[in-house]
């Protein structure tokens, strides 16, 4: 039975730029966490790995997903929110022996050059996280993400509304 599955523990990511928009990338995922076509924009995130501290797992997550290392730190949530992975009928993947996640978001604003992004490096095993990237609105990341995280993406843009304004 799927709900007496564990949450895996899980680090979301809102980096936003100096006119105060956020990285969103046009994900790849598969496995339970299936894309559905035009919901296919999301933050980066990630595997918090045991005992490793929210921020660090939030830098090593960003890093890998999307090459990016210049980000000053903004907030992180305290909360944890969680999303159940929709129904999964498809080969065995390593996320299945989990109900859905379970997220703390942190926020940074990125200090780089964008020429510091690279999202072509493999996840692993499976292929890079994205397959594009933008600076999205923060407020419309809740319609462009996949259904079952809607939820948590709006109170990602609740909690980080302050971060989504032009810096002086």
């Amino acid at each position: 039975m799927i709900s007496s599955l564990p949450y895996r523990p899980n680090v979301g990511i809102a980096l936003f730029n100096a006119q105060g928009r956020v990285f969103a990338g046009r994900s790849r995922s598969a496995g339970p966490e299936i894309v559905l076509p035009g919901f296919d924009w999301q933050m980066p995130q990630g595997g918090i790995d045991e005992n490793e501290d929210i921020v660090a797992a939030a830098r090593r997550e960003l890093a890998e997903e999307t090459g990016v290392s210049s980000a000053a730190f903004l907030a992180a949530t305290q909360e944890w929110w969680a999303y159940d992975f929709p129904a999964y009928a498809g080969p065995p993947h390593r996320l299945s022996v989990f109900r859905g996640q379970r997220q703390r978001w942190v926020a940074f604003r990125f200090t780089g050059s964008e020429t510091e992004f690279d999202i072509s490096q493999p996840n692993g095993d499976e292929p890079a996280e994205f397959s594009e990237w933008a600076w999205l609105p923060l407020a419309e990341m809740p319609e462009r993400v996949v259904p079952f995280k809607r939820m948590v993406y709006e109170k990602v843009v609740a909690a980080f509304a302050e971060f989504a304004k032009p810096t002086s």
